[in-house]
């Protein structure tokens, strides 16, 4: 493209500029051409705007550089009176920064563009004429719970005056108050980039004061509570929408429910469905915003919902809330027009679960909303959560969601579909939209006849019946994760009986859970056990397993993975027992022994139970093509070398559940039976120990530990020829004798690294908040591409050379239990171990406790597996111990293992800081197949801002850098 600079002479006016501006780019439109200059970075942008007056224009726009800005921001953000000069601030370039009149006059005649004339109509037009007098939502006031419950909860939504008339609120929450109040805090700003982004409010304030923006940022903070801790005494739930099943759970356990808003005119909410299915109230104290609403199902205009068919996260494209009221809104008819109001201040809106909902702010307003989970939408919430994408999509967009092969399939399986001969006259358009989805004319007659209803048990009828709660992908746009999931469901069954049955229709929504039930049951007949009372229907903790407790007994169904993980998972741990079984190992004590274990088969359409001891191969595991068996013609052929061996194969790609077909693995299912403990979890107890009883735990695990290491590991053999391997270097391990052959562990160890070490930028960046994206970037300056540093050697007490030892992998909070001991008191008083500083964050003041705990078992064998010793740190210190470094002291005294020799190699070592303890445990943290760093990110919130990996490291892991061992 040639500059046009130099030419822009009075007398070329005429024409279109366009063309000889832009060349070759001619043929985008103005929007793609934004798009791309979006994608660009600041300097960029800044050299393009010198090659013509076109690109000067489209270079200089306030909403690219409020997009260019917010993507840069690395300290807290502060309008300067524009974007362009926000940004600059960012970069440290304000200063050089000059708007000096240029040498000559430079003339943009011949050039229009539509696009970029909305735009700025948008970022310059006021709302004194969007006030809507004649809303038709419902309007109450005194109004009763009964009422409430009756008319409206989980119905249809209303605007209630009054229930914020003695709220302190009322009065103070103002800007001018807030300004005086909470000037220097920092809030959480709506999300315009990929960054979580704060603002003080005094430079909030003064950016709605200054911006002329089409869409303002405004304040979206759901942790004002932590910020601002007065503010949560200024307003309180009203009695209405105080039935919430989430309070169950620990405010910092619980998905993110409420919100400080304050935003300017022209911002607001685009069209959205409330996350997870909750309903919500929104309180507004000052201001005026305009609401636009359409019940479940009814799509907007202008709104497309995406549902990923792999894992069903929901992603909604929208635009902006001031964009669809002048551009979308004027071409709806009559009977496509949304329920409409407008809310003034002291007025409170309920939204339903499932309602799409639009908000545009009149004029600078302050809310508070919550959402939340009660008897009416509790089902819906967990339907939401279950695994597969159809069912999300019509919860969202109703038959839109539906293609002729999905409802044919619908059909096929459900006989009770309801309809009617009429539809609601706001859901008449969604017939046209299916008409034209559908192109086989019966189906259509059928969808049109078929009425759309936002019921539990028409829309579960959308459930994908072969996906499994246990062995299906779990959408990473969840409200919550698997295991908080589990958590919360298994709080309500015991903390509320009153709610099981209701608590149950949710879990078989969401965990699979009658089916589960189903097969403890034949577990239980086969091994003449008794059978499950109706109170242990429900899987017990937050295990990846479905895990029942069963009278005096425990049954453990593996299913996380698939067939071919499970048989893995099992035959390793009950190598295991066998090993601790032959060597009288004193681990046996603190180790639930094993009672039965098998494989659990479907055919026929009848189950059958096989006993397994995890020696040999069964017919239906040979017969199976989902299994492949590494490690033939000895006695565990699932044990750990086999399940090491297929670590390696997956090493570096696509997580387990992703990896299965669960169609295949969905008939045979290992399961192993245990006796019950007594006593109670680690994570039910925790925030009732003492000081002394946190150390004996610590004590306690790092004697378990330490046991666990020093058990004795078989090697394959040099000349074993059953042992497939997938690396020619691992090869060679086998075949140059002796000695290389005992370093074959350490050979796949690190060539496990190294499959994860080639694509971990992209998993960190898919793990994306709270693992901070500057740090990201300096991955490769942190950890090596090629790990063999991590090959060092030292030799035990034997002479023998070896790094690998038996590991467990997942000593977490759930697989502690813990028995009552002597009083606290005088058990501190006989225990060799010191109390905690007062300051530590397991210190309790309660000296008048008369319960102790004492640690009694370790549960979980499933993921047993042979590596470096420092991985079982990970999981004791992050979950466990939550990062307390006296916990991780005390833990390593009782130890006394080395985890490092002193003397570290008699050869150089290219790399330092392989001999670092710190630096080894914070690589496999950043290695770890399970997100670990959100772990220490969450634990550690002032890493947040960390500048680099190694002040990471020494926050989380400098107490190991203290740490000699007893060699």
């Amino acid at each position: 493209m040639d500059s046009c600079f130099g030419e822009l002479r009075p007398e070329v006016l005429a024409g279109d500029r366009r063309s000889e501006a832009l060349g070759d780019l001619r043929v985008l439109p103005d929007e793609v051409l934004c798009i791309i200059l979006a994608n660009l970075t600041p300097l960029d942008v800044a050299r393009l705007s010198c090659v013509s007056s076109v690109m000067y224009i489209l270079c200089n726009e306030e909403p690219l550089w409020m997009t260019l800005c917010l993507s840069v921001v690395i300290r807290d953000l502060e309008y300067k009176g524009s974007w362009k000069k926000s940004a600059l601030h960012q970069l440290d370039l304000l200063h050089k920064y000059t708007e000096a009149p240029p040498k000559q006059t430079l003339y943009f005649d011949g050039f229009n563009s539509l696009f970029l004339y909305r735009r700025f109509y948008r970022c310059n037009t006021t709302l004194k004429e969007f006030y809507f007098d004649d809303g038709n939502v419902e309007r109450r006031e005194n109004i009763s719970l009964e009422e409430f419950h009756k008319d409206y909860d989980g119905q249809k939504p209303v605007m209630i005056d009054g229930l914020a008339d003695n709220w302190s609120a009322r009065k103070s929450w103002t800007c001018e108050e807030f300004l005086l109040k909470y000037a220097d805090t920092k809030f959480g700003i709506s999300q315009r980039s990929s960054k979580k982004i704060n603002m003080k409010f005094k430079d909030y304030n003064s950016y709605i004061q200054l911006q002329r923006d089409e869409d303002p940022l405004y304040i979206f903070d759901d942790k004002f509570g932590e910020a601002a801790p007065d503010l949560l005494k200024d307003y309180s739930v009203p009695q209405l929408f105080q039935e919430d099943y989430f309070d169950v759970l620990d405010i910092d356990h619980r998905p993110p429910f409420r919100w400080l808003i304050i935003g300017p005119e022209r911002s607001g909410a685009s069209w959205h469905v409330d996350p997870g299915l909750t309903s919500a109230w929104n309180t507004l104290l000052s201001g005026r915003k305009r609401w636009a609403l359409y019940p479940p199902g009814r799509v907007p205009l202008g709104v497309t919902v995406h549902v990923n068919e792999d894992d069903g996260d929901v992603n909604v494209d929208s635009p902006s809330s001031l964009q669809w009221w002048l551009d979308f809104y004027p071409l709806l008819g009559p009977e496509d027009k949304p329920i409409e109001c407008t809310q003034m201040p002291g007025e409170t809106i309920y939204v339903p679960t499932g309602w799409w909902h639009c908000v545009l702010n009149l004029e600078t307003t302050i809310a508070v909303t919550q959402n939340f989970v009660n008897s009416k939408n509790f089902e819906y919430v967990c339907l939401d959560m279950a695994p597969g994408h159809l069912h999300k999509g019509v919860c969202r967009a109703g038959f839109l969601a539906l293609d002729e092969v999905s409802y044919n399939d619908i059909v096929k399986h459900d006989s009770d579909l309801t309809r009617k001969e009429k539809r609601v006259r706001m859901c008449q358009s969604l017939e046209d939209a299916v008409s034209e989805n559908v192109t086989n004319m019966d189906t259509r007659d059928d969808l049109k006849d078929l009425e759309y209803s936002y019921d539990i048990n028409f829309l579960s009828m959308f459930l994908d019946k072969e996906k499994d709660h246990y062995t299906s992908l779990w959408s990473s746009g969840n409200s919550m994760g698997q295991r908080e999931m589990r958590d919360w469901l298994w709080k309500l069954w015991v903390g509320r009986p009153e709610l099981r049955d209701l608590v149950w229709k949710g879990a078989c929504l969401a965990l699979n859970a009658e089916k589960w039930f189903e097969r403890a049951g034949e577990i239980c007949a086969f091994h003449k056990l008794p059978a499950p009372r109706l109170d242990e229907k429900l899987p017990v903790g937050t295990g990846s397993n479905p895990v029942y407790v069963v009278d005096d007994y425990v049954i453990k169904i593996f299913a996380e993975g698939g067939l071919e993980t499970s048989l893995y998972c099992l035959g390793t741990e009950l190598e295991f027992h066998n090993l601790l079984n032959k060597l009288n190992s004193s681990l046996k004590n603190h180790i639930p022994t094993v009672l039965a274990s098998g494989i659990l088969i479907y055919e026929n359409g009848s189950r059958r139970a096989l006993p397994w001891d995890g020696r040999g191969i069964l017919d239906v595991v040979t017969t199976s093509n989902s299994v492949s068996i590494r490690y033939n013609e000895v006695d565990y052929a699932f044990g750990v070398w086999g399940k090491k061996l297929f670590e390696h194969e997956i090493a570096g790609k696509l997580p387990l559940h992703e990896l299965t077909n669960s169609e295949k693995s969905s008939s045979v299912w290992p399961y192993i039976v245990t006796e019950k403990c007594e006593g109670k979890i680690f994570t039910e107890l925790r925030d009732a120990l003492s000081s002394a009883d946190t150390l004996n735990l610590a004590s306690f695990l790092g004697e378990q530990l330490r046991d666990i290491h020093l058990l004795p590991v078989h090697w394959p053999s040099p000349d074993d020829s059953t042992l497939s391997v997938g690396e020619d270097h691992l090869k060679m391990a086998l075949a140059n004798g002796h000695g290389a052959a005992h370093s074959f562990d350490r050979r796949l160890f690190v060539s496990i690294l190294n499959k994860r070490r080639k694509n971990i930028t992209k998993r960190l960046v898919d793990w994306g908040h709270p693992i901070p994206s500057n740090l990201i970037e300096k991955i490769d300056d942190y950890i090596p591409l090629d790990l063999t540093g991590f090959l060092d050697i030292f030799e035990d007490e034997t002479g023998f050379r070896r790094s690998c030892t038996w590991i467990h992998s997942d000593v977490m909070d759930d697989n502690i239990y813990m028995t009552p001991c002597r009083p606290a008191s005088r058990l501190a008083e006989s225990a060799p171990f010191p109390r905690l500083p007062d300051n530590a964050l397991f210190s309790k003041s309660n000296c008048s406790q008369t319960q102790s705990w004492c640690p009694s078992h370790i549960l979980d064998f499933s993921d047993l597996s042979i590596g470096e010793p420092i991985f079982d740190l990970i999981p004791v210190h992050l979950d466990v111990f939550r990062g307390d470094p006296t916990l991780l002291k005390q833990f390593l005294g009782s130890y006394k293992l080395p985890l490092l020799k002193r003397e570290l190699l008699k050869q150089s070592v290219e790399d330092s800081r392989f001999k670092k303890l710190s630096y080894r445990a914070m690589c496999y943290c950043i290695l770890h197949d399970d997100n670990v760093l959100g772990a220490v990110f969450g634990l550690w919130r002032e890493l947040r801002t960390a500048t680099s990996w190694e002040e990471v490291e020494e926050k989380v892991w400098g107490e190991l850098n203290n740490y000699a061992g007893f060699c």
